[in-house]
């Protein structure tokens, strides 16, 4: 199998062709193969490969799987292969090895899905980049001076550049569907708890977290969350499996009402600027939404986007401090010795100091916002908005200057986290972490799925995402949602980007097909 023709199928599209024997399961394995080894030295998206393993658990799928014989990558992060190293992007653990499969590991393999290696993620998954100082840095097949996003930065530019026709990946604030706006693909935030994170964990960021994928297509999202939602026995939200999500793509949505803001609640509080092509990619959007029939409105939500924030980050500081601990308890390396970088030992020791009540009132603001916007979603079915505040940014540009790193450290100091809240302080390092892309955290804050939609490229050739929430639970429509936008943009025709194609578009083909 050539290059060319794995690359020129989805997931479900190459689950077909070896379901007809039009093509073996042995060929796209190696075409799989094939393209990591030739691409990725320059792409940097994986960070480790397991191709003997994958190759001998091929010989056991199952043929009538929905994705049988289909390549994959999982994400250096939480998605734990039993005896194989698993290092959260960072040199702490570059040796430690996961105990046990992960239960999304294991659906994963009951899908047929055959699971080449992981991709590269920032440390511990802290940042809306992917530039972790103990692994090489992915770039954006688009650019690659430019950033794929983060922190399934690596899953990103792997599906983008055509290594797999989709990678597994994981949100806790944005990290499934950044990645997707910079990198021009579809990726589906599922609702809090859909997605399994046992048995070594049963939440992440106090549920923020969701693992899921980007994705090519919207029927490999749909047919993936099928196959691998609902609780394990290690899960605090009671949600059992469900079906429907390929039944639901199958049939356009019913007339929609849909706000649409260009997230100014979230991000005015935080210095954010939108950029214009940006702003152009929500207001096409929603043109292109009426114009298939749904009721749009210019609506805001009304929340605070400082508090929000504030929140926000107050929780993250709290579990990273938890998280170097659980480091240092599987390492043996004492925390203050652990081998991590520099801002997140800033962090770290700052989450330390925090008082458990600050930590508490943080998560209950959490519920507030979920009641907002539980009463936002009465009177529209969902939210269109930005995903991030500008197309992808340059490589480095993002990443904490020593300033604010410094900043970080005076905040350690103990007793000093409510002198920092009076004194604002904290307030200033969350407008500097969140002010490029201060519109995804609502939803993870919520529990509510969301997802980004390639729908625009820019005239300098840079594809940028929107934002679509649903309520809670609301998967379904949203994915309908996509696949009738799928349908009415063709976005898939400009996939994979690899490096070293002769063929790909230009900017202006692209910027005409982003219609």
């Amino acid at each position: 199998m050539e290059l060319r023709d794995y690359q020129a199928h989805d997931g479900l599209g190459l689950a077909a062709l070896i379901r007809r024997g039009e093509v073996s399961r042995e060929e796209v394995f190696t075409a799989a193969c094939g393209a990591i080894e030739a691409l990725n030295p320059t792409l940097g998206a994986v960070v480790r490969t397991r191709f003997e393993q994958a190759e001998r658990e091929g010989r056991e799928v199952d043929a009538a799987a929905p994705f049988a014989g289909v390549p994959t990558l999982t994400k250096d992060l939480l998605m734990g292969i039993a005896g194989e190293p698993l290092a959260f992007g960072s040199a702490a653990l570059r040796d430690w090895c996961a105990p046990e499969d992960s239960t999304l590991v294991t659906r994963l393999r009951q899908a047929g899905l055959c699971i080449l290696g992981q991709t590269a993620t920032p440390e511990l998954g802290l940042m809306g980049i992917t530039e972790p100082q103990a692994f090489p840095h992915p770039v954006n097949p688009w650019q690659p001076e430019r950033s794929p996003g983060g922190s399934s930065g690596g899953a990103a530019a792997a599906v983008a550049a055509g290594l797999v026709p989709f990678a597994m990946a994981g949100d806790g604030g944005g990290s499934i569907r950044i990645p997707a706006s910079h990198c021009g693909l579809f990726g589906l935030k599922p609702s809090r708890g859909r997605v399994p994170l046992g048995p070594t964990f049963g939440e992440v960021w106090q549920g923020a977290v969701v693992e899921h994928a980007v994705t090519r297509s919207v029927r490999d999202s749909a047919a993936l969350l099928e196959a691998v939602n609902g609780m394990d026995a290690a899960s605090p939200w009671p949600l059992p499996r469900e079906r429907g999500y390929v039944d639901a793509i199958e049939r356009p949505p019913q007339r929609l009402k849909i706000a649409v803001s260009l997230g100014e609640p979230l991000g005015a509080a935080l210095g954010t600027r939108l950029d214009p092509q940006v702003r152009l990619a929500v207001e096409q959007a929603a043109s292109r939404l009426e114009r298939l029939g749904h009721d749009v409105e210019w609506a805001e939500p009304q929340v605070n986007g400082a508090a929000l924030a504030d929140s926000y980050l107050m929780l993250y500081l709290g579990h990273l401090a938890a998280d170097l601990a659980w480091i240092s308890e599987q390492t043996g390396v004492p925390v203050g010795r652990l081998d991590v970088e520099p801002s997140t030992r800033a962090i770290g020791r700052l989450g330390r100091h925090l008082p458990a009540m600050d930590y508490e009132l943080a998560k209950r603001h959490w519920h507030r916002v979920a009641c907002d916007m539980a009463r936002f979603h009465r009177r529209f079915d969902c939210l269109l908005l930005p995903v991030a505040a500008t197309p992808p940014p340059l490589r480095g540009s993002l990443y904490p200057s020593t300033t604010q790193q410094r900043l970080m450290s005076l905040l350690a100091i103990p007793g000093a986290s409510q002198l920092a809240l009076k004194a604002g302080l904290l307030r200033r390092l969350a407008a500097e972490g969140l002010r490029m892309t201060p519109f995804t955290q609502l939803a993870n804050l919520t529990g509510q799925p969301a997802m980004s939609l390639p729908l625009h490229v820019t005239p300098d050739g840079l594809p940028v995402g929107v934002q679509i929430i649903g309520p809670m639970g609301d998967e379904k429509r949203l994915l309908a949602l996509a696949a009738q936008l799928e349908a009415d943009s063709d976005w898939t025709a400009w996939l994979p980007r690899a490096l070293a194609r002769s063929d790909k578009p230009s900017d202006d083909e692209s910027s005409d097909k982003a219609g």
